[in-house]
């Protein structure tokens, strides 16, 4: 499993997105508030996300909360500002990949203290980062093909795709 962090997301669509590739891949999914946006029962519902029940959602008021009750993690930043790309990094089963809230990213003494597991995904100089619910997919299933894609259908293969262009 890999556990995706988002601390302080602010847009409800990019954690719609996200939460349906949690729920696509068995990921879990790790809110650090404040958030930008309701994600009760009854905003889900009128929402439409009918993904949402596959989604195993934890909520934490602060990034010191969510280290207390999940002390260790083999943890990785997905920052705009780290010197390596994700590709050089080694995602362990049950890895932790925190991504920033859409305006800011992460908090920069934050990534000073785990500047050794800070990674970007290479892009244009001009362009100033990828959506948010992309960079959480593209990390995810790059976490998830170094491990086997464990638990998924379609392992190996080209999926729906190769049905599609059949």
């Amino acid at each position: 499993m890999v556990n995706i962090v988002l601390v302080e997301p602010e847009i409800p669509q990019n954690c719609g997105n996200i939460a349906r590739t949690c729920a696509a891949t068995g990921s879990r999914l790790h809110l650090v508030e404040p958030l930008g946006f309701d994600i009760s029962d009854r905003a889900v519902r009128r929402a439409g996300l009918d993904y949402w029940p596959m989604v195993d959602l934890r909520v934490y008021p602060s990034l010191d909360a969510l280290f207390q009750a999940n002390p260790d993690p083999d943890l990785w930043l997905a920052t705009t500002k780290a010197p390596r790309p994700y590709t050089q990094a080694s995602f362990a089963p049950g890895c932790w990949l925190f991504f920033g809230k859409e305006t800011a990213g992460l908090p920069q003494a934050f990534r000073e203290r785990y500047a050794h597991r800070c990674l970007r995904l290479p892009m244009r100089e001009q362009a100033r980062s990828l959506n948010l619910a992309n960079s959480v997919a593209v990390l995810t299933y790059e976490a998830l093909r170094q491990q086997g894609f464990p638990g998924l259908s379609g392992e190996g293969e080209m999926g729906g795709l190769a049905a599609a262009t059949s």
